[in-house]
């Protein structure tokens, strides 16, 4: 990719008015990622024209975007520094609707279009429950979060969040109810019944092989990894298993040392990020959100699409949502390790049943979530 100040795209195809552009840093392996990819076939499928504006184009699941969608490079270092360039291309392109996602994200997103004095309708989609963000974490930006969405986020023609429990805490926080809509993220789409049942070469999914505990995220404090290996070790102590967790981040050193404290190094894997975590989903016996705090985590809903069964912290916001206070799975209080070890050992005994799941997932269908958003953004 060039590093000038220009934006540049990958074709020099010429671009239409009736166009939706979607604007995000880059294309990371995080679960906010993975919902805008699902969303862009979804926007494609449905004929539209589609722009893939980013800061800098690189991350893990750029090259999971449709081949329709246009991406256009701002080549910035940083996304402040990506403003000129997002101005530019709305002057320049005028597309009718913008789809930014994230925080920062958000606020460059509304404050290029107020700049650029465009009539580009913007909707801005938030993915946590922000005071929760800013009261666990050291980034001066994400403790500012609230703060300027107070101030930025009145500018937005529409504010998506995805689940109920995320649009309350921006009630709380003082946004009107007038832009607010809740659309679950689309996370049942065509084709992960078949990723579900693609091969995996890791040994401790060969018959006969003891039950594997399944986590998926990024190796950050959000997610509490550590509780899930503490009590996994509850576990293990009254019977043979395995824990694997998908993702990769800066507390890698941490959790390994961890395990090592524990002895648990043969039974505890990290493999890092996989393209296809469906896969392992499908196979694994039990599946475990441990975090503190989420927006409306799509891999539990994943996890229930593959009939996998769930234990879930009850963490804001989200879980005790999708699981329907516990009808669909197991949930537990935020950091109890005991508890959570107690939930993992009785779903080995007594799985969820796997229909009832799938039925349940599939409330959050891409096709139903395009719909709605099509509505927001009205195209």
């Amino acid at each position: 990719m060039t590093n000038d100040k220009q934006p540049t795209t990958n074709n020099q195809q010429p671009t239409t008015n009736n166009k939706l552009a979607i604007f995000i840093t880059y294309l990371d392996g995080g679960g906010v990622e993975r919902v805008l990819v699902n969303l862009a076939y979804g926007f494609v499928e449905r004929g539209l024209s589609v722009d893939l504006v980013v800061a800098k184009a690189e991350g893990a699941f750029l090259s999971l975007m449709p081949p329709e969608v246009r991406v256009v490079d701002l080549a910035s270092k940083r996304l402040l520094l990506s403003i000129p360039g997002l101005i530019k291309y709305l002057q320049e392109n005028q597309p009718q609707a913008l789809l930014s996602a994230m925080e920062n994200i958000n606020v460059v997103a509304l404050l290029s279009r107020r700049l650029a004095g465009v009539s580009t309708r913007s909707v801005v989609s938030v993915h946590n429950t922000l005071s929760q963000e800013s009261q666990r974490t050291t980034q001066l930006s994400k403790r500012l979060a609230p703060y300027l969405a107070r101030w930025f986020y009145p500018w937005a023609d529409a504010v998506v969040t995805v689940s109920q429990g995320a649009a309350q805490d921006l009630l709380d926080l003082g946004l009107s109810s007038e832009s607010l809509q809740v659309i679950y993220n689309p996370v049942v789409t065509p084709n992960l019944s078949q990723k579900a049942i693609e091969p995996i070469g890791h040994p401790w999914f060969k018959p006969g092989s003891p039950p594997v505990i399944l986590a998926v995220g990024r190796l950050e404090a959000q997610k509490d990894f550590p509780t899930l290996i503490k009590a996994f070790a509850q576990v293990r102590q009254q019977c043979a298993a395995k824990l694997l967790i998908l993702g990769e981040g800066q507390d890698r050193p941490a959790l390994e040392a961890l395990v090592q404290e524990l002895g648990l190094e043969s039974d505890i894997a990290l493999p890092g990020f996989v393209y296809n975590p469906y896969a392992y989903m499908a196979k694994a016996a039990v599946f475990v959100l441990s975090s503190i705090f989420e927006g409306l985590p799509t891999v539990l809903i994943e996890a229930m699409a593959g009939g996998t069964p769930i234990v879930a912290t009850d963490c804001k916001s989200g879980p005790a949502e999708i699981l329907e206070q516990g009808k669909y799975g197991k949930l537990v209080p935020v950091g109890d390790i005991q508890a959570m070890a107690k939930a993992i050992a009785s779903t080995l005994e007594q799985p969820q049943d796997v229909l009832l799941l799938q039925q349940r997932a599939a409330d959050f269908s891409l096709d139903k979530a395009v719909s709605q958003y099509l509505q927001v953004l009205q195209i």
